[in-house]
């Protein structure tokens, strides 16, 4: 009988397969609030606080409101990291990751069950958030545009950083995925024009996954906005999966344009299901409603975009209907 785990890699692999469902639970559990996904000592650098601000380890101010589903950066004036990008040399400090304690992590990631499960680890954030998490939301936008040389600068010194994460990772936990967050852009359409993105975040991320690659890690990268206008692209610089892509986005377009080579977790529609006044019914229907009309067209499993759903009632329903109703369609003569 096939584990799960293998039954994860021939869905993405866009193989016939009989199973269908929730995909983490094809992932070792790391016990942590985002179940699937591991830490490791640099995200230890930062002290997480919640209701009060806190700075992470490059000086960025961040805000965690309880019952959020993550933490927001709170930029002014006054405490932007990156106050002149053409000195940006001067503001950014990289934190020294040369001699982290990586047992804890090890110990953790050493319970789970190889063999059955596939390991991921997680990676964040990303260049665009990086970069506007140091800059302002603005100010990074318009940077894009007015000085694409120096934001370059700043993210191939960003990327050396996060390759050098990425090596830690790869030696002490040996991850099956990476799980690469950046959001590039909103429900309706990317942040930057294509050309921008092409031109300033494509080539870090693409040497950045040319290292996992080479280590034998698959990339799964979230994404939970509309990015259908890159999607060749994602496919060029090594993502095999796109986590959180969500329904506004081209998704029949998606598969004819990158002909099974990009799998993609998401489909269910957040804004209809993840919400204070849920409904159990529209919950069940929704999914429903992506499986019907993507699982047919190419490499694709239903799955929360935000990875795990603001509320818990809501997660453990689309969790049931999620294995329920994909047991049902894989069953179903084709």
């Amino acid at each position: 009988m096939a584990t799960m785990k293998e039954k994860f890699l021939a869905r993405m692999r866009g193989e016939s397969t009989d199973w269908l469902g929730d995909p983490w639970d094809c992932f070792a559990d790391s016990g942590g609030p985002f179940k699937p996904l591991f830490m490791d000592p640099v995200f230890g650098l930062t002290e997480v606080k919640f209701d009060e601000f806190y700075q992470d380890s490059f000086g960025v101010t961040y805000y965690w409101k309880t019952g959020d589903p993550g933490t927001t950066p709170i930029i002014t004036p006054e405490n932007v990291v990156v106050k002149d990008l053409a000195h940006w040399r001067d503001y950014v400090k990289f934190p020294d990751i040369s001699n982290l304690d990586w047992s804890a992590a090890e110990a953790q990631v050493a319970t789970a069950d190889r063999d059955e499960h596939l390991v991921m680890c997680i990676t964040a954030p990303g260049m665009f958030e990086f970069s506007h998490n140091v800059m302002g939301f603005e100010e990074a936008l318009i940077a894009y545009i007015e000085e694409p040389e120096l934001m370059n600068e700043l993210l191939a010194a960003y990327t050396d950083w996060k390759i050098e994460w990425a090596k830690g990772i790869c030696d002490h936990i040996k991850p099956d995925v990476i799980h690469s967050h950046d959001d590039w852009g909103s429900k309706q359409s990317l942040f930057m024009s294509p050309k921008s993105w092409r031109q300033c975040i494509k080539p870090h991320f693409a040497r950045l996954y040319e290292y996992y690659k080479s280590r034998g890690v698959l990339v799964q990268h979230h994404s939970d906005c509309v990015n259908h206008e890159v999607v060749e692209d994602m496919v060029e610089i090594g993502i095999d999966m796109w986590q959180g892509c969500i329904p506004q986005n081209d998704i029949p377009g998606i598969f004819k344009r990158t002909n099974g080579k990009l799998c993609l977790l998401g489909g269910i529609d957040m804004q209809k299901t993840d919400i204070p006044n849920w409904n159990e019914d529209v919950i069940r229907n929704e999914v429903r409603r992506a499986i019907d009309d993507y699982a047919d067209l190419g490499p694709f499993i239903p799955c929360v975009a935000n990875i795990v759903a603001i509320y818990p009632e809501v997660g453990a329903i689309l969790h049931d209907e999620m294995n329920a109703y994909g047991a049902k369609w894989v069953a179903k003569p084709k």
